[in-house]
């Protein structure tokens, strides 16, 4: 008997109240609004801070992260609950292309803009070849074996920031340890509907205990609420339009690889997660990803992909609802559109976001155990076993290739390492000798 919600281009959402939200279930509204809440916050840190490092204006990053996710809803039918955000693969390429010197505006932004937009549409055809050609293929490239190494290597590369977010003084990583702490008590311990936003609760200790460790008894800088009390309530944020150059749009649109590769892997952890197959909605998922990619391209924004930051928090809180994504994506707009809330969340002690962070990206390498373990990856086979060793050393080390005026960095290296390392070691009959390559 056919479901009736899986007919027609959007599921029929169905409310529930149950502790694990499937992608075609929802909460009761008012939960929904704060589960939409709590991503926006998940999101917001890395999202914001893309930009900065670029010299971007983060309030449209915020903006054309809202809108991009609507995009990615739409073109997925709301089948796959993901949020674009900021990407973090067009940060060293956009600096090369723009000539940023690393402070203030970027003068040089159009130009880089310019190289975003024409990944995106490198993006979009790739989408749409999947569409047409159908996703086996990318099966076949990428096996379970090459996307849980894929997904470990994003959360591992990711690591260090986290943890040097937190470890500026002995104050500093007090306060990262009493957030991941309320995070995770608050995730198992916290009455009813608490224990769905584990990560506002533990951001709001964690802001809580360093705003009185550093205000009160001098153990830290103070915050500094300057900058909220003279920001607006609202105003427009500071739209450019790109410049095409051939030379910039040749560094950066080789960028679009990576995302496919990157959201690949984060489709395959979300379909874990949910128990769900979503590689029938990868083609689209492309698409819709490059499209995002285009449109903040051109008004000044940066290159979005789907958000490892928010799989943590559906690992958290089992709610993969994908109107929760509706309700965050127009909370970002609506904060694009907010002078004073970026100014606010510029407040956040920077230890608070990296103890966040901790738990969130721990999460997102956590899942790729759950990819082996679920597609009973034999590591006895020691293919299997050099692949992800090598993937995953080279994303928690960051290894950066140049190559010519492109530079792939350690996430770029481990996911096409990955895959090529895999290739060649999976030739066509070949047996293989699962005891050749013994644990130490």
């Amino acid at each position: 008997m056919t479901d009736e919600r899986t007919t027609g281009w959007f599921p029929k959402w169905t409310l529930t109240t149950a502790d694990h939200v499937a992608p075609d279930e929802r909460l009761p509204w008012t939960q929904t609004m704060i589960a939409g809440i709590q991503h926006v916050v998940a999101m917001f840190g890395s999202t914001v801070l893309a930009p900065i490092i670029m010299g971007f204006d983060p309030n449209v990053a915020v903006l054309f992260s809202g809108i991009g996710t609507l995009i990615f809803f739409v073109i997925v039918g709301g089948r796959v609950p993901s949020y674009l955000g900021s990407s973090f693969s067009f940060i060293a390429v956009v600096i090369a292309a723009s000539a940023y010197s690393g402070s203030g505006a970027n003068t040089g932004m159009a130009v880089a803009l310019g190289g975003i937009v024409a990944a995106g549409v490198v993006y979009l055809a790739i989408g749409l070849a999947v569409m047409k050609a159908g996703y086996h293929w990318i099966e076949k490239l990428m096996p379970p074996v090459v996307t849980g190494g894929i997904v470990a290597a994003i959360g591992l590369n990711l690591a260090p920031i986290a943890v040097k977010n937190m470890s500026g003084s002995e104050f500093d990583r007090m306060t990262g340890l009493v957030t991941i702490v309320a995070v995770g008590v608050a995730a198992v311990y916290a009455p009813g509907v608490l224990r769905r936003i584990p990560v506002l609760i533990g951001g709001a200790a964690g802001y809580l205990f360093y705003a009185i460790g550093a205000g009160a008894f001098g153990m830290g800088k103070a915050i500094d609420f300057s900058g909220l009390a003279k920001a607006d309530w609202f105003g427009a944020p500071h739209f450019v339009t790109p410049t095409f150059e051939w030379g910039a749009m040749a560094l950066i649109a080789p960028v679009a690889v990576i995302l496919v590769a990157e959201n690949l892997g984060h489709i395959k952890a979300i379909g874990a997660m949910t128990d769900r197959n979503l590689d029938p909605y990868v083609g689209r998922a492309f698409v819709g990803d490059g499209l995002a990619t285009i449109l903040s391209g051109f008004f000044g924004g940066t290159g979005v992909t789907t958000y490892a930051e928010n799989m943590g928090v559906m690992a958290v809180t089992k709610i993969y609802s994908t109107i929760v994504f509706v309700v965050a994506a127009v909370i970002a707009i609506l904060l694009g559109f907010s002078p004073k809330f970026g100014a606010l969340i510029l407040t956040i002690p920077v230890p608070v976001i990296g103890g966040l962070s901790v738990v969130i990206f721990g999460l997102i390498t956590a899942t790729a155990g759950r990819i082996w373990v679920e597609n009973k990856v034999d590591f006895s086979k020691t293919k299997n076993l050099i692949t992800t060793a090598a993937a995953v050393i080279a994303g928690a080390g960051d290894l950066t290739i140049k190559l010519g005026g492109f530079t792939l960095g350690g996430i770029g290296t481990a996911t096409f390492g990955a895959i090529l390392f895999y290739a060649l070691l999976n030739r066509k009959g070949h047996d293989e000798d699962t005891t050749a390559m013994p644990a130490p």
